[in-house]
């Protein structure tokens, strides 16, 4: 019973998130493979991963804000919202919820890099 009712909560949540999405209309996503940089001075590259697997390995100039992190919100509030922000973690799951907690709080140039660090990894 309890295994049906967090998969239930899940499912929901996956569609809260789909329908914020459309709602909002400014999300933007792009495959990471397709990442070639970006311009420090107008963006910010976010990497939401932990500290841990940011260590293994991270793209150049990365921000490091951990997405379990209970400063996440504080920490990404100090960002700055006239930049343009991508946003990627391992696989894609949680720079998306982050992509909509920004939006949520005032940012409304963010790009969510699809696949994650996994594959962008694979690219080089």
């Amino acid at each position: 019973m309890i295994e049906i009712a967090l998969t239930m909560k899940n499912t929901l949540l996956s569609i809260l998130l789909i329908s914020t999405q459309f709602a909002i209309g400014q999300l933007e996503s792009k495959p990471i493979k397709e990442f070639t940089g970006f311009d420090a001075s107008k963006e910010i590259l976010l990497d939401v991963r932990t500290p841990e697997e940011f260590e293994k390995g991270s793209i150049d100039g990365a921000v490091n804000i951990n997405w379990f992190s209970n400063e996440f919100n504080q920490q990404i509030a100090m960002l700055d919202k006239n930049k343009k922000i991508y946003v990627y973690c391992k696989k894609g799951g949680r720079s998306l919820k982050s992509q909509a907690r920004l939006i949520k709080i005032g940012f409304t140039n963010v790009v969510d890099l699809r696949g994650g660090y996994d594959a962008y990894s694979l690219k080089e």
